[in-house]
Formats: structure tokens, C-alpha cells, sequence
């Protein structure tokens, strides 16, 4: 009995820590590239070429993890038809998501760009309805119509407000919206179950590959230009890729020790941490009382909406099936 029970306090402490080390390491993420893309001291104002870096170091790492040293595993069933007709479009989402979110950074506030963020579900069930994923129910439309208001009331008390960021950050939503409904239409409907860690195997070189062609044209000209590299600036770079890619790992642990469940209510934290913090971090951002009462309005829509999920998602597992694994979140969203 002791020793049962020394086992369970050792795993709910194991727990925990994975949690905690999730909610420290997706907030800091954030912070991280906003810093680096805003900062003068590193004066690195390339978000596009920093989604393409954090592709590019996930791919690689990726491939050394799972075939070189073989310490983790990637899950079969993949085939060059479900890669080009499935994984691509993802890829692709994934890509536009990261690229348009990370560079609301340079217009808006960490804070808005995380209120803004929580207009996600909305965006998800409206693809959703057009797609024929999901059906009109007046529960579901209550829902949309309070997180819809508790973003609209964020946005009114916003001090100052960049439109041209607001573009970018619903941009970044949109494509987020898509490429959940393509992991549902294109993925989990062929029966594909895929970790974190099998998303950014198959995922990341898609992505790279995407980023890359529009950072040629956009961004490659801007960087040459610019003339010498000191060494500080590829030493944190190198070091915030490294930070996306713990992030990724550390969502594939607390899945494997707790369940989709615990990693939204978990998200959520993260998200208020964010929210806070910032007002503390940066300067460009200033919270008000209309700030915050509508983005308490919106999570609590948010809460709601993940409830509601999560229980018709359970109705549909089988038994003895495991539940299927949540996707490769996003860093410069919320998770995803």
C-alpha cells in the first residue's frame, strides 16, 4: 500500500510538472517572439523568416529524434496519397496560421493579439457549419453570440488599436479554423491518429516548404540588405526555435499523461497568464477594466464551447479505442 502509493504521488507530481512546464513554456514562447520580432537590441523584424527558421529547426530535430537516435517514435499508416491530399493542405494552414499571427506582433499588443485569439471557436464552427461538420443548435449559436461579444467588448476598450494588426491576427485565426476542419475532414475521417510529435514530422517540412517560396520574395531581399550578422542574433534565434520545439514535446507529455481535456483547461490558464504578464513585460500594453470584462465574457464562451466538444467527442469514441490526439498547437496562437 506505501508503495502504491509513493507511485501515485510520484505521477500526479510528474503530472503537474508537465502541466506547469506546458503553461511556462507556451507563455514564454510568446513572449519570446515578440521580443525578438520587436526589440531593438536584436532589431529582427522578419516574421517570416522566423516561422520559416522555426519550421525548418522542428524538421530537422524531428528527423534526428525519431530516425537517427530513434528515441521517439512516429506513428505508421502514412502514404503519399494522404501526404498530398491531406497533410499539404494542413501544412499549408499551419503556415499561413504562424506567418500572419507572428507578425500581428509588430502592430498589436501581446495582450489584444491573445483576446483576439478568442474569437477561435467562432470562426471553427461557422468552416464548420459550411463544410457540413456541424449543425445549427440554438445551445451552439448562444455560445458563438457570448464569445462573440466578449471579443467585441475586448476590442472596444482596446486604448490603441492597429487595424492593420487586427487584419493580420484574424488572418491568423482563419487559417487556424481551416486547418482544424482539415484535420477533421482530411485526417481523422480516413482513421490517421497522429501525436504532436507525428503532426510536426509530417507537418513541419510541408510548412518550411510553403514559408519558404512567399519569404524569397518578401523577406530574403530585406535580410540581404541589411549586411552583417552579430553573434549574439543567431544565438537567439537558434535558442527560440529550440524554445518552439520544447513547447511541441511538452504538449506531447501532458497529452500522454492526462487527455485533451486537461491540455484545453490547461490552454486556457496559459492564455490568462499571457494576458497578465504582458501588462507587466511589454509597454506597448495597457489593460482597462472594459479589457478585461470582455475577455472574461469571451473565455467563458470558450470554456463552454470545450465542454461542449469534448462531451460529443467522447459520445463517438469507442470503446477500448483510444481518443484521438490533438494536433500540433500553434506558438504564435494559442493552442494550439
Amino acid at each position: 500500500m506505501a508503495d502504491r502509493h509513493t507511485r501515485w504521488v510520484k505521477e500526479e507530481f510528474k503530472t503537474y510538472a508537465y502541466i506547469l512546464i506546458y503553461i511556462a513554456l507556451s507563455s514564454g514562447q510568446i513572449f519570446f517572439n515578440k521580443w525578438v520580432l520587436s526589440s531593438k537590441e536584436i532589431n529582427f523584424p522578419y516574421p517570416l523568416g522566423l516561422t520559416l527558421l522555426h519550421m525548418v529547426f522542428s524538421s530537422v530535430l524531428c528527423f534526428v529524434l525519431t530516425k537517427v537516435l530513434k528515441i521517439m517514435k512516429v506513428e505508421e499508416g502514412m502514404t503519399l496519397d494522404i501526404y498530398i491530399w491531406s497533410v499539404v493542405p494542413i501544412g499549408a494552414m499551419f503556415a499561413m496560421t504562424l506567418w500572419l499571427g507572428n507578425t500581428a506582433y509588430l502592430y498589436i499588443s501581446v495582450a489584444f493579439a491573445q483576446m483576439l485569439k478568442a474569437i477561435m471557436p467562432v470562426a471553427v464552427f461557422i468552416l464548420g457549419v459550411l463544410a457540413g461538420l456541424e449543425g445549427m443548435s440554438t445551445r451552439m449559436l448562444l455560445i458563438m453570440s457570448v464569445i462573440s461579444f466578449g471579443v467585441l467588448v475586448a476590442s472596444y476598450g482596446e486604448i490603441s488599436i492597429s487595424w492593420v494588426g487586427v487584419v493580420y491576427q484574424m488572418g491568423g485565426v482563419v487559417g487556424e479554423a481551416l486547418r482544424l476542419i482539415f484535420m477533421e475532414i482530411f485526417v481523422k475521417r480516413k482513421g490517421l491518429k497522429l501525436n504532436p510529435i507525428s503532426m510536426m514530422y509530417y507537418v513541419s517540412p510541408c510548412s518550411a516548404v510553403c514559408l519558404l517560396i512567399p519569404w524569397i520574395f518578401l523577406e530574403m531581399p530585406k535580410m540581404e540588405a541589411r549586411g552583417t550578422w552579430s553573434f549574439k542574433e543567431p544565438l537567439i534565434l537558434t535558442l527560440n526555435s529550440l524554445c518552439t520545439f520544447a513547447l511541441n514535446i511538452s504538449v506531447f507529455l501532458v497529452i500522454s499523461h492526462t487527455s485533451a481535456l486537461t491540455i484545453r483547461v490547461a490552454g486556457v490558464v496559459k492564455d490568462w497568464v499571457v494576458v497578465l504578464l504582458s501588462a507587466l513585460i511589454f509597454a506597448d500594453t495597457t489593460l482597462t477594466p472594459i479589457n478585461l470584462f470582455g475577455y472574461a465574457v469571451a473565455i467563458a464562451g470558450v470554456a463552454a464551447y470545450n465542454n461542449h466538444k469534448l462531451k460529443r467527442e467522447a459520445s463517438r469514441v469507442i470503446p477500448d479505442e483510444p481518443a484521438e490526439s490533438v494536433p500540433l498547437v500553434s506558438t504564435s496562437t494559442s493552442d494550439r
